[in-house]
């Protein structure tokens, strides 16, 4: 029975020592959201030869956050898109932040450059005002989009002006050489998971809100790199310069009963001269090199009524873009587009909107041939942000 007794009491102890301990834990500070978006939408392309009509599969963005505690975070995007009958997954960014005070905040991994604005803030679906990205961006553009590498980015009161900054060194674009597809040669590629050489990319943007409100926003952005080859090639030593000049302007304009959004921005890229190889239908091979200078610009224009009396006109959004693209003279992939677009938006709510939009583009040479084609476009999309 005595045995039995201190059994328990030991028991009983152990038990109220083993509580006692955690309970001394502080409460977790770890929070975890699932934001992100998706759209899908109605799109009829005419360029005068041919036509086309589509139904387009939906696409679908999550966006995960982590917070691990109040300095360290996570954020990741993925992306689903429904292209003909195949399903494309991608890694839009994945990177870990460390804040190291209120002026300055590191991150590392994959992360969308802040090369201009119109990439890192501007191209979601649910925020950009109309179904597309302007020309110089996505697929053979000219403006990087994202990188992996690490970055110093924050932001500065000037006691009234503001200021951010960004500094980051990433894996460096690649050169196409044209060995695999030679209508490409010279372009660079900037989706480069694993560096091929040992050049980095390194690059930065400063932006500068001159008024007390922050309508306005004018900012300046470099990237370059020393090599664009890989090692040991003759592409080596080919180096890269780019930048861009962004403009942003958002304010309510009580004589316009609404809010007037304007936004513009300047892609230059000037790439070393390298030699290329051509092979003619004979199969005879010759030298050729150009002055690999591209250029890019857009500027856009909307106008939503917020003070009006009406409910459904105060949804209602006007839209207007202008943009171009540059490509080398001399150049396989050489080019010349203008393009302009107009659409009307209706807002369901503040990140959910369909939009209605028209565009024409005239391109003069690129892949698709040496002539002018006049592409007329017709575009019904629907967009919402969680």
């Amino acid at each position: 029975m005595k045995k039995l007794l201190v059994f328990m009491t030991i028991l009983a102890f152990g038990s109220s020592a083993f509580g006692q301990t955690y309970n001394t834990f502080e409460p977790s500070k770890t929070q975890f959201m699932l934001r992100g978006y998706g759209h899908t939408g109605f799109e009829y392309m005419d360029s005068g030869d041919e036509s086309e009509s589509t139904f387009l599969g939906s696409a679908f963005a999550p966006i995960f956050l982590y917070k691990h505690s109040d300095r360290l975070m996570f954020e990741a995007e993925l992306e689903f898109v429904l292209e003909g009958n195949e399903l494309e997954t991608g890694l839009e960014y994945a990177d870990v932040m460390y804040v190291l005070n209120k002026n300055m905040t590191v991150r590392a991994g994959k992360f969308l450059l802040p090369f201009g604005t119109f990439i890192e803030r501007l191209h979601p679906a649910w925020i950009n005002r109309l179904p597309n990205a302007p020309l110089g961006y996505g697929h053979d553009g000219i403006a990087p989009s994202s990188g992996i590498g690490v970055e110093l980015r924050g932001a500065f009161d000037l006691g009234g002006p503001k200021l951010n900054y960004s500094v980051y060194s990433t894996n460096g674009p690649r050169i196409k050489d044209g060995s695999e597809e030679p209508e490409e040669a010279g372009i660079l590629e900037f989706a480069n998971y694993e560096d091929t050489n040992l050049a980095k990319a390194f690059g930065g943007r400063i932006g500068l809100l001159p008024f007390s409100d922050s309508s306005t926003e004018i900012g300046f952005s470099a990237y370059s790199t020393s090599g664009t080859g890989e090692e040991g090639s003759e592409f080596e030593d080919i180096g890269a310069f780019l930048y861009a000049l962004d403009f942003s302007l958002v304010k309510q304009i009580p004589g316009l009963s609404g809010i007037v959004d304007v936004k513009a921005q300047y892609n230059s890229s000037n790439v070393d001269t390298a030699t290329f190889i051509e092979m003619h239908e004979d199969g005879d091979l010759e030298e050729y090199s150009f002055d690999n200078q591209s250029n890019s610009f857009y500027a856009q224009l909307s106008y939503r009524p917020t003070m009006a009396s009406s409910d459904f006109v105060k949804k209602l959004e006007l839209v207007g873009r202008y943009s171009d693209f540059n490509a080398p003279e001399g150049a396989e992939w050489e080019e010349k587009s203008t393009q302009y677009a107009f659409g009307l938006n209706y807002w369901l709510s503040w990140r959910s909107v369909v939009k209605l939009s028209y565009q024409t583009t005239e391109t003069e040479g690129g892949h698709d041939g040496d002539g002018i084609t006049n592409t007329n476009g017709l575009f019904l999309h629907w967009a919402i942000g969680f």
